[in-house]
């Protein structure tokens, strides 16, 4: 395993498998918008480089990233905004996580790909969602998003087969992370609230399938990891205690 780019790496599950990928001995990049966070988690690893970078920047990405000879590309940045009905919906949410989820992934997949079929090596792994193959109420756009998200995984299948590049998509359902408190706009009595009477799953719970995709031999290609918590049946029916 050598070089490993990872977007969204200031916290969650970006900065969960930038640990777990370290641990292997890469050299990891760290990509985000909080540059002080990605200083913290890279003083933590000892060896990695860190870049802040917005991917909705599609120049500043292609500055960053492109031509850059890594052999794993996470694309791990997005984010939700809001839980309204599509008719109260606000576009201006609904532009950035369009502009974060899909068009961030195009930027990064753009930048970096080319090298990798250039040296017919390589993983693009693709930080998806649960919600990119069942919607919820409430989801909507996001929904949209992650769907995207898992159209453009098959599409690169499709395209580059027989590159000798590997492409993964992982599916997580609910991952305490930030998300809900980004979601919810900063009300963390609220994004409490998500988790509670439920056991979800852990950054590193998802670091963990990452890391096992992307360490297979190379004549195989883990395709789709989908990762629910025990007590999550689907998108939208739990059970709590």
């Amino acid at each position: 395993m050598g070089t490993v780019v990872i977007t969204g790496a200031s916290a969650g599950i970006g900065a969960a498998a930038a640990r777990a990928l370290a641990a292997e001995r890469p050299t990891v990049v760290l990509c985000a918008r909080r540059r002080e966070r990605l200083e913290a988690i890279s003083k933590e690893l000892g060896n990695a480089e860190v870049i802040a970078l917005d991917v909705r920047n599609a120049k500043a990405v292609r500055t960053a990233l492109e031509g850059e000879p890594f052999d794993i590309v996470l694309a791990n940045a997005g984010l939700g905004r809001g839980v309204d009905k599509l008719a109260a919906g606000d576009p201006e949410e609904w532009s950035e996580m369009l502009d974060t989820n899909v068009k961030g992934l195009l930027h990064t997949v753009r930048a970096t790909l080319p090298a990798m079929l250039e040296r017919r090596t390589g993983d693009v792994v693709l930080l998806g969602s649960v919600a990119g193959r069942q919607v919820y109420p409430g989801g909507n756009v996001y929904c949209a998003t992650k769907h995207a998200v898992r159209a453009l995984y098959e599409g690169l299948r499709l395209d580059h087969v027989g590159s000798g590049v590997r492409f993964t998509t992982i599916d997580p359902g609910m991952v305490e992370t930030e998300f809900s408190l980004v979601r919810l706009r900063g009300d963390a009595e609220a994004a409490k609230r998500v988790y509670e009477g439920m056991t979800p799953l852990k950054p590193e719970d998802v670091a963990d399938a990452i890391l096992y995709a992307v360490t297979r031999p190379r004549h195989v290609n883990v395709g789709e990891i989908v990762l629910w918590p025990v007590a999550q049946a689907s998108t939208w029916l739990l059970k709590r205690s």
